[in-house]
């Protein structure tokens, strides 16, 4: 699946993957992550998209970030936007599509495997786009939940399907080893992954 001769970059939807592993109850271990992938080829870049509510006195995903950004990422964030649904309820809606699909074009001429830790459907064109470049794209995400966390459409249209069951061993952590944090920033609770 991997060519060690290859140029990788990492794409990371934090609000997809933080549900995905969260519903298969263990937790990302980042720096686990990184290694990972320097071992399967020349890790060229990793990027981390995040909508951060900026009115917090205090954001729960702020320590995470942080620690991203010192230690090999390239992090990238914006304001979530709040709003108020019919029902009275707060929401939190923050999505970071557009950034990593235009981050993704822009290494087309030096990237040769991109690996994109989502399940959203709306990155299948993306994908469709890398690949008519001539670039091979791995998708990471899950199966195994009810429901799974992967839209059809992605899962099919990319090279490869890289089950986040499959790498718990290498990359994840039982949730009781670090501090409880509340979950990241979501797309509203009727549409929380994207045609799903």
């Amino acid at each position: 699946m991997f060519d060690p001769r290859e140029k990788i970059a990492l794409f990371i939807d934090g609000a997809n993957l933080y549900a995905t592993s969260r519903a298969l109850g263990f937790d990302i271990d980042y720096r686990k992550l990184l290694s990972s992938f320097r071992e399967r080829g020349y890790l060229l870049r990793a990027y981390y998209y995040t909508a951060l509510v900026e009115d917090q006195e205090y954001s729960s995903i702020r320590p995470l970030i942080d620690w991203l950004d010192y230690n090999g990422y390239k992090v990238v964030t914006k304001p979530a936007k709040e709003f108020t649904d019919s029902a009275g309820r707060r929401k939190i809606k923050g999505n970071m599509d557009i950034e990593l699909a235009i981050d993704a074009l822009e290494l087309s001429d030096v990237v040769d495997h991109y690996v994109i830790f989502s399940g959203d459907g709306d990155f299948r064109t993306l994908v469709e786009a890398l690949q008519r470049k001539g670039r091979k794209v791995s998708v990471v995400s899950t199966i195994q939940s009810q429901p799974p966390m992967i839209a059809d459409d992605l899962r099919r249209q990319a090279d490869n399907f890289i089950d986040l069951v499959s790498l718990r061993d290498m990359v994840g952590r039982a949730t009781s080893e670090r501090p409880v944090r509340k979950a990241e920033p979501q797309q509203d609770e009727d549409e929380p992954f994207d045609d799903l």
